[in-house]
């Protein structure tokens, strides 16, 4: 269905504010709702910030820095087998400004979007403040949340639409496309003449398999990626686009008006980060422990759907067994425990009263106490 509503505020932003003002007069607080690695960036990442301060810091070219862009194609090489040119690589101030780049570069305004439901609220709040419509397709826990080809075709039948926007790992259910479907999803957008944007920025965090990029099957797509949740670099603000060639120059454009270019700091950061694979490989894995210490709590505090997500770094779980209204069961958990969990109507305004986002990106430890906090409120 066509998504007519407004603007809504980005809730896990304002439980994080909240949390953040419990701490403030002195509250443990346990961070579940924010997704933003508990880790720090690698040694040589800071050691790059470090060496970069030395020179002066001034504008990179709007697309990035040249040595960037170039270490992004042989990362498309290395990881996914496939030559990127980088004249086709645009870096972004994290992927919020991708989307908008992608956004204004590829649509007209009153054109629509497709995204699936639940998902990441900022795909629905920035494409309202383009004037850009969407369509929202809802995805079930039946099918893993994994959007289909029959999906899009249903969906497409209903009401017409010029771009897709799919991602793989997704938030806030963890589903991961194998090779299969995303294939057949991107065969049935190329049928239909839809523009296809695969939100690529949960890559690296895949407990099921190998990432599969939507550039294996064609250079014809969108590709959104961060250096945020993988790289532990949230507050940098560092991202990239890879864009087919009928988008570069008008986003190249935009980006040089809109944002001038990225924090040239940021970019030297990133350079160094992509060398460190072999490290956040073990910081994912501590996530992949984080993942079933979780699960199996929520499962025994009798939260619904809790089994391990295949990617990401969350746990999307029914909270019916316990309320009707998770907006208000997670501000009253927070005040009462300590405990900061996103409710599920940030992510789907439809069906997500019944639903909590827990992130599993912290320490053991944070997740360990966030449980044992919640068994007695959940009693009550």
């Amino acid at each position: 269905m066509i998504n007519e509503n407004p603007i809504r505020p980005f809730y896990v932003m304002e439980i994080m504010a909240r949390a953040q003002a419990l701490e403030a007069q002195g509250r443990s607080v346990c961070h579940l709702e924010i997704g933003e690695p508990g880790d720090r960036p690698a040694q040589s990442v800071l050691d790059a910030v470090h060496t970069s301060l030395e020179r002066p810091m001034g504008y990179t070219a709007a697309k990035g820095l040249p040595a960037l862009r170039e270490r992004l194609s042989h990362y498309y090489a290395q990881q996914h087998g496939v030559e990127v040119n980088a004249e086709r690589i645009v870096v972004t101030m994290g992927s919020s400004s991708g989307f908008i780049l992608t956004f204004l570069a590829a649509f007209a305004p009153g054109q629509r979007v497709a995204v699936t439901r639940p998902g990441y609220p900022a795909y629905l709040n920035i494409l309202t403040s383009l004037n850009i419509g969407t369509v929202e397709i809802p995805v079930s826990p039946a099918n893993g949340w994994k959007l289909t080809a029959a999906d899009i075709e249903a969906a497409y039948k209903r009401s017409p639409f010029e771009g897709l926007l799919v991602a793989s790992p997704a938030n806030p259910t963890g589903a991961v496309l194998d090779r299969d479907e995303l294939g057949a999803i991107i065969v049935c957008c190329d049928r239909l003449g839809v523009r296809f944007i695969s939100d690529e920025i949960y890559h690296g965090l895949n407990y099921v398999g190998g990432d599969i990029s939507a550039l294996e099957f064609s250079q014809g797509h969108v590709i959104v990626n961060s250096f945020s949740k993988y790289y532990c670099m949230t507050g940098w603000r560092i991202g990239w686009l890879v864009l087919p060639e009928d988008l570069i120059r008008r986003a190249e454009m935009m980006a040089q008006s809109l944002f001038i270019s990225a924090s040239s700091i940021a970019q030297h950061a990133a350079l160094a980060a992509l060398d460190e694979r072999d490290e956040y490989d073990l910081k994912r894995d501590r996530y992949a422990q984080n993942r079933l210490v979780l699960a199996n709590g929520l499962k025994e505090l009798g939260f619904g759907l809790a089994d391990p997500s295949d990617g990401a770094f969350y746990a999307y779980a029914d909270a019916s067994a316990f309320t009707n209204d998770t907006m208000e069961f997670c501000v009253r958990m927070l005040d009462e425990t300590g405990v900061a969990a996103t409710p599920g109507l940030d992510f789907d305004r439809t069906d997500g009263h019944k639903y909590v986002r827990f992130s599993y990106a912290g320490t053991l430890e944070s997740i360990e106490t966030a449980l044992n906090r919640m068994r007695p409120f959940l009693r009550r």
